[in-house]
């Protein structure tokens, strides 16, 4: 086990600032995953979900002085992303491509794997027909298991609007697969 896997993302960004700006490299590695998943089902498009995170990183990089030790990091990075996407999703509303990913998990069981690959495309379909309000508390809670504290911290909103739009999300989400 190396020294930073037992370190805080807060004291990562402590050596970052002071001592060695290698270990941002370490916060890289620790969210590059998860904000790859996060803003691809904002966005639905991997090439730009590519160039957002490096953006993130870049200007979390860029901006790191002015992030407050006392706050969890997780959050700030995540509203980084959470504003970039929502921008690029702004200058392109018409452009929304349809995932082309048919890639089976095994040749064991190619029945199980298609009825998984059809209910994650349903589930998908379901969600994009969400307004963005809702699909993000829901996203960020499901499938990145972030806190109601955390998605109040990305999105800006208190705790009790982020369970409001979550409970609202499950209800609309309901009736959408419903109907498909």
């Amino acid at each position: 086990m190396t020294e930073y896997e037992e370190l805080t993302d807060e004291e990562i960004i402590k050596k970052v600032r002071t001592s060695n700006q290698d270990f941002y490299a370490v916060i890289i590695d620790r969210y590059q995953k998860k904000l790859i998943r996060y803003i691809n089902n904002l966005i639905k498009n991997e090439e730009k979900t590519t160039d957002i995170v490096q953006e993130t990183f870049i200007k979390a990089y860029v901006n790191l002085n002015s992030f407050n030790i006392e706050k969890k990091f997780s959050s700030w990075i995540y509203r980084i992303a959470h504003n970039l996407a929502i921008n690029l999703a702004k200058k392109y509303q018409k452009e929304i491509p349809l995932s082309e990913d048919w890639d089976f998990k095994s040749n064991d069981d190619i029945e199980k794997d298609f009825e998984e690959k059809e209910t994650i495309e349903k589930v998908e379909k379901c969600l994009k027909e969400i307004p963005i309000i809702y699909s993000e508390p829901l996203s960020l809670y499901y499938i990145d298991e972030k806190s109601y504290k955390e998605i109040g911290d990305i999105l800006k909103i208190p705790d009790g609007t982020v369970a409001i739009r979550i409970s609202r999300a499950k209800k609309i989400m309901q009736k959408i697969c419903q109907k498909n």
